[in-house]
Parts: C-alpha cells; sequence; structure tokens
C-alpha cells in the first residue's frame, strides 16, 4: 500500500469515525437529556447538560439574523470543507502524518455539526462543560472536540515544521 493510499484512507475513516461518534452521542443527549438539570460528575470537572447552539464555538453569531447565520454556519462551512477534503485528498506523499490526522480530524467534527444544523433547524447539540475553579468551557460536543485537537495538532505541527526549518548556528571551531 502505498503512502497516498494510506494518508487517503485516514483522510475517509476518520471523519467516518468521529461523524458516527458525535452522531450516536447527540442522539443519546437528545434521548436522556432534554428537559433534565444538569448533572456534575468528578468533583464538577464535568457537567452534562443539554444545549441547542445556533451560533458556533461558544455560541459565537448566536445572535445573528437567520438568513446570515445560514450562510455563514451553513453555506461557508460546506465550501470550506469541501476545499479541506479536496487538499486532504490531494496531498502530497511528503505531507507529514499529524497534518493528515488534523485535517481529518477537522472535517469530520465539522461535517457532524454541520449535518446537525441541516437536520436540527440551524441549530447544533451541545452537551459537555468542562469547570475547573474559576475557569469553565461553553457546551461542546464531540465533534466540537475533534476540530480544537485538529486545529491543535496543525499548529503543533506548524510549530514543529518552523524549529526544524530555522538554520542552526555555526558552531566556532577556527
Amino acid at each position: 500500500m502505498t503512502q497516498r493510499t494510506q494518508r487517503r484512507i485516514i483522510v475517509v475513516l476518520i471523519p467516518v469515525l468521529i461523524i458516527l461518534l458525535d452522531q450516536l452521542s447527540k442522539r443519546v443527549a437528545r434521548q436522556r437529556l432534554i428537559g433534565l438539570p444538569g448533572r456534575e460528575y468528578a468533583g464538577g470537572l464535568l457537567r452534562i447538560e443539554y444545549a441547542e447552539n445556533p451560533g458556533a464555538f461558544l455560541s459565537l453569531g448566536a445572535n445573528l439574523p437567520d438568513n446570515l447565520r445560514f450562510v455563514i454556519f451553513t453555506v461557508f462551512v460546506i465550501a470550506l470543507l469541501i476545499g479541506l477534503a479536496v487538499f486532504a485528498w490531494r496531498m502530497s506523499d511528503d505531507t507529514p502524518m499529524l497534518v493528515v490526522v488534523a485535517i481529518a480530524l477537522v472535517i469530520g467534527g465539522g461535517v457532524s455539526n454541520l449535518i446537525d444544523r441541516l437536520i436540527n433547524d440551524g441549530r447544533v447539540v451541545d452537551f459537555m462543560q468542562l469547570s475547573w475553579g474559576p475557569l469553565h468551557t461553553g457546551v461542546f460536543n464531540v465533534a466540537d472536540v475533534a476540530i480544537m485537537f485538529g486545529l491543535g495538532l496543525m499548529l503543533l505541527s506548524l510549530l514543529t515544521q518552523s524549529r526544524q526549518s530555522q538554520p542552526q548556528p555555526e558552531t566556532g571551531n577556527d
């Protein structure tokens, strides 16, 4: 199996797994959490509570007019995901595996949240929140975790590549 074939399998397999896991978790959240008060676990570190988010991460854009939200969170996201998928499919053999996995995670999370928007009147189901002392995340879902982890891996890849490409200082052995 060639490296390109391996990368393409990853670009298909990871998004499929993320979509299945995210959609299954959202289905369970709909069935078991709607109308119930939130519950805390691990000493308040994790809170499980059903929420529907019409906006993006941390509800950004939730108050925009419906038509604008549709364009930004559906039309633009579709175009972005198509672009990422085409880029991922055409990646060269020397693309670092970290980048391949990162892009696959972002595609999987993005497609799953897009599915939610399309079947849930423009809203995404969220049900998890983390708290540590005074720090609290917004309510999120499995797809959001995949997207954030993918973006983190991309950043890590950029940082490691920039360090590797920096010229090394010459040692003075005169």
